[in-house]
């Protein structure tokens, strides 16, 4: 579309500017802290931080059944991140964490796994009910002599049962105007593949060898076909696996006065390969339709096209009423060649309530247009090229609201072995759609640093 590339040609545009108002400011800042004969550590001692979450979500516009049957899905996160000071100007952070799911939806890429009939709006207890997701992230920082410039590299990986992905990036971050000005520029790369399972009615269409599909073990022969007996979908193996993300970002931020600081950002990112999820089914209004107990037999699964540009573009506006009360507010606006625009506002007020002790609630609105491919259950007409019933692609509206409170003891009293307790955030998210979706989320972070 014509509007994204033109939005493109202008992100670029402004990446280019910021570098070169990064290279004149250096030109201009003075360099007295180059004479100090101290210089500070970027990290004094070693940080520990432990992140841990429970989600839990519900509705009724399932994709992995065509948009429609049970979207419960229970999911907990604990995670670790160490940095470790290598020297003055270095740090190394690592972040490990794992993810342990359960999904309603999911569990019914194989419905007829159970104990009871086989429903879209019934979990089933097979071995596509739950998942473990795992992931390892390494960061690598250095900080030149006199704190203005910040460098970073990374490297991830990350994998679960039908999804491996590597990744690696980077920054450049620059300091000017007595540290009153930052330029941020980061790009990463994401080299994902994807462990192709489909809907367990479709495995033996395509198949040159059982054992190209051996995941869900299922022979449509041993169950009786209601409906349209003669069941023939319209449905073909994809041959890509793979799926990679490119992006480049860029971000100015400014201290404006004694109380008031601003950030704008962008972003842009392209994606290719596979990008269709290869077990959400599809449903045809113009195919009679077919079932096994009382599940409907997919027609196809989805089918999005092989790249998507994307481009986003916020800005945070922070000011400090006074020594207990600060407002932070946030925009985005975002849109993609798929059709899909987007807005995104938030309003968080962090206030001091005692020694240590914040509570900061928050608000956040969200709205999006609909995908040109999107359509709901049994919608799509099987002479389309694209076709999802996924919700994330539909047009809705969303409300989050949140509470959350943060401690901070600057002389971390509280030890565990050899590290002090420096700070505690504990947090809670409501999150509502004007669809059936609606989700919890329960977070916490233990922050301790070596003494």
């Amino acid at each position: 579309m014509n509007y994204t590339i033109s939005a493109f040609r202008k992100s670029f545009s402004l990446i280019l500017l910021l570098f070169i108002l990064a290279y004149n400011g250096q030109a201009q800042e003075e360099s007295s802290e180059k004479a100090e004969s101290y210089k500070k550590k970027v990290l004094e001692q070693t940080e520990v931080e432990f992140l841990t979450s429970y989600y839990t979500q519900k509705g009724n516009n399932a994709a992995v059944s065509g948009g429609i049957g049970d979207e419960k899905v229970t999911d907990f996160t604990p995670t670790f991140i160490v940095s470790l000071p290598l020297n003055d100007d270095d740090v190394l952070t690592i972040d490990a964490g794992i993810s342990a799911y359960s999904s309603a939806s999911s569990s019914n890429i194989n419905p007829f796994d159970g104990n009871h009939p086989a429903n879209a709006f019934q979990a089933s207890s097979g071995a596509s009910s739950s998942d473990l997701w795992a992931g390892l992230t390494s960061t690598f920082s250095h900080s030149s002599e006199d704190r203005n410039k910040i460098w970073t590299g990374k490297l991830s990986v990350s994998n679960e049962y039908d999804y491996f992905s590597f990744g690696f990036g980077g920054s450049y971050t620059r300091l000017f105007n007595e540290k009153n000005t930052e330029i941020s520029i980061n790009t990463n790369v994401y080299l994902d593949s994807w462990k192709l399972i489909y809907p367990v009615e479709l495995r033996h269409v395509g198949i040159v060898n059982a054992k190209d599909d051996d995941v869900f073990p299922f022979d449509i022969n041993d169950y009786t076909i209601t409906g349209n007996p003669n069941y023939d979908p319209q449905f073909t193996r994809f041959k890509d696996k793979n799926r990679n993300s490119y992006s480049v970002g860029a971000s100015f931020s400014q201290i404006l006065t004694k109380k008031l600081q601003g950030l704008l950002s962008i972003d842009v990112v392209r994606q290719e390969g596979l990008l269709s999820t290869p077990y959400q089914r599809v449903y045809f209004r113009d195919i009679a339709d077919s079932f096994i107990e009382n599940f409907h037999l997919a027609d196809d699964v989805e089918r999005l096209p092989d790249t998507r540009n994307k481009f986003a573009i916020g800005a945070n506006l922070n000011y400090y009423v006074n020594e207990r009360i600060t407002i932070r507010t946030y925009y985005r606006y975002f849109t993609d060649n798929w059709g899909i625009d987007s807005h995104t506002s938030k309003i968080e007020v962090p206030v001091k309530v005692g020694h240590g002790f914040t509570i900061y609630p928050s608000y956040r609105y969200y709205t999006q247009t609909q995908s040109d491919y999107f359509a709901p259950y049994e919608q799509h007409l099987s002479t389309e090229k694209y076709y999802t019933s996924d919700y994330d692609l539909s047009k809705f509206n969303a409300n989050q609201y949140g509470i959350g409170i943060n401690y901070t003891d600057i002389f971390t009293k509280f030890h565990v072995w050899k590290f002090g307790l420096k700070s505690v955030d504990i947090e809670y998210n409501k999150y509502d759609r004007n669809t059936s979706f609606s989700s919890n989320i329960v977070s916490a972070g233990f922050k301790f640093i070596q003494n």
